[in-house]
């Protein structure tokens, strides 16, 4: 049997870990363009359209309409378990690519000029501006896309690596990932140009997401390889067995699980407080410590910067030492340390960069143990799902948080116009807001390795067997 075992692909080093770069390259590309117009938004409220931060919020929010409101996440994660990752992955992606894209053309010149599709979106909803829109309908298209393809990406590190260096690999995976934020925050605004041509990050980011496509087409071709090897050697992964295959009343099975729905509960508490602030980190830059319009993202690009040298460490420290459910603990104490800091500290750029790379070190703790610890209590043929449970979970926040931020900043800064030099917006109650959930996070993190305490889930060992 043992011998059976090595000609598997999955346990040639150079080859799981090829299939990881690969996948988390593909995910680059939608971290890219999922951040793109946050460190542009100063540049973006000089446009008619954009001029309110209710309006951004709108759009940031948008990200989650239809992963929320249609169930696409748990729809996604289904067709996952039912079709596998290679379908699902090769789909989804395809429709990043085609969200982004419309998301590009509503701020082109073309469609602002009344090119086609402007005409219909102008005839309802008055509000909102047609380019504001379209902008939001293409985000939301891409906001599908993305969320499955992450779920899908989970899935294949798992596939490759259970009972390997998975927190590792999951770590990596998302360290390299982030390095698609990092670039988003840090690039965008210097790709705009002096001239503020706010569309060319945003084609940049489309042009990305074709490349992603491309690669990730590459890695199917690995995991048919896979699949072929394991179905002849009668060692197909649980979920792929006929005997196992998914069913529908496993979605009942992963609602009733409470570790689960503490780490998912934890998941949209945490994340809403720092995808969210991200969505508004280079505006908040330039309004509390006056960072100039062209270096907004810099500051903020620290913390995927960050993230992808020290999820990784923390995802090796899971695997030979454990402690998941402590280091969940401890990162979202930080997590709440750090929006405090925000709120009430000294608008020194001193303190910005030291309160961000403290939120890049609870930004890599918490994934790095959150991650992982999924397997160790749902059943393998059920993951795609339960991963796409708790990404709808987690966009419930990504939907309403970055609305919630947008209209608090218009009714705490009643007086603010952005055409006026000098002009700044109040972010403290923002920074209330994401401590708070922070703090409900934390709350979630306790009752999770309580749970582990009490019914030997193993969060607190290492993932790597023996």
């Amino acid at each position: 049997m043992s011998e059976k075992i090595q000609k598997l692909l999955r346990d040639s080093a150079t080859a799981r870990w090829t299939a990881m770069v690969i996948v988390a390259f593909a995910m680059l590309t939608g971290y890219y363009f999922a951040d793109v117009m946050s460190p542009i938004k100063p540049m973006l409220q000089k446009l008619a359209p954009w001029e309110n931060n209710s309006v951004f919020g709108f759009y940031f929010g948008a990200y989650g309409w239809f992963n929320v409101f249609f169930g696409m996440l748990i729809v996604g994660g289904i067709i996952l378990d039912k079709m596998g990752v290679r379908f699902t992955g090769t789909t989804f992606i395809a429709l990043m690519v085609v969200g982004a894209g419309l998301n590009y053309y509503a701020l082109t010149d073309t469609f602002l000029n009344g090119g086609p599709g402007y005409n219909f979106l102008n005839s309802f909803w008055k509000g909102y501006d047609p380019s504001v829109k379209l902008a939001a309908l293409g985000f939301a298209v891409f906001g599908v896309g993305v969320e499955v393809a992450g779920v899908t990406v989970s899935r294949i590190i798992v596939k490759w690596f259970m009972g390997k260096e998975l927190a590792l690999a999951m770590g990596l995976q998302v360290a390299i990932a982030r390095l698609g934020t990092a670039s988003a925050l840090f690039f965008a605004p210097k790709i705009a140009g002096i001239d503020e041509v706010v569309t060319r990050p945003l084609a940049f980011g489309v042009v990305l997401l074709a490349v992603g496509l491309i690669a990730f087409l590459v890695y199917n071709v690995m995991d048919k390889k896979l699949d072929i090897q394991a179905q002849n050697q009668k060692l197909l992964e649980p979920q792929t067995a006929d005997e196992e295959k998914f069913k529908f009343s496993d979605v009942w099975v992963i609602f009733t699980n409470r570790p689960f729905i503490y780490i998912a509960m934890l998941c949209v508490l945490f994340y809403s407080a720092v995808f969210p602030f991200l969505k508004y980190a280079g505006d908040f830059m330039v309004n509390k410590f006056g960072v100039d319009e062209a270096a907004a993202g810099e500051i903020p690009s620290l913390l995927p910067f960050g993230t992808m040298l020290l999820t990784p460490l923390f995802g090796l420290f899971l695997d030979k030492i454990g402690k998941g459910a402590s280091i969940m603990i401890l990162g979202s104490a930080l997590l709440i340390l750090v929006h405090l800091g925000f709120a009430f500290g000294p608008s020194s750029t001193w303190v910005a960069y030291a309160l961000m790379l403290i939120l890049g070190i609870a930004f890599s703790l918490v994934p790095a143990s959150m991650w992982p610890a999924v397997p160790k209590i749902v059943n393998q043929r059920m993951l795609g799902t339960a991963y796409s449970v708790i990404f709808w979970i987690q966009n419930w926040g990504l939907m309403g948080v970055p609305m919630l931020i947008g209209y608090v900043l218009d009714k705490t800064n009643p007086l603010y116009d952005p055409t006026v030099p000098g002009a700044t917006l109040d972010y403290t109650v923002p920074m209330l807001i994401f401590a708070t959930t922070g703090l409900f996070g934390l709350l979630f993190a306790f009752l999770l390795k309580r749970e582990d305490r009490v019914k030997k889930l193993g969060l607190e060992l290492p993932n790597i067997k023996s």
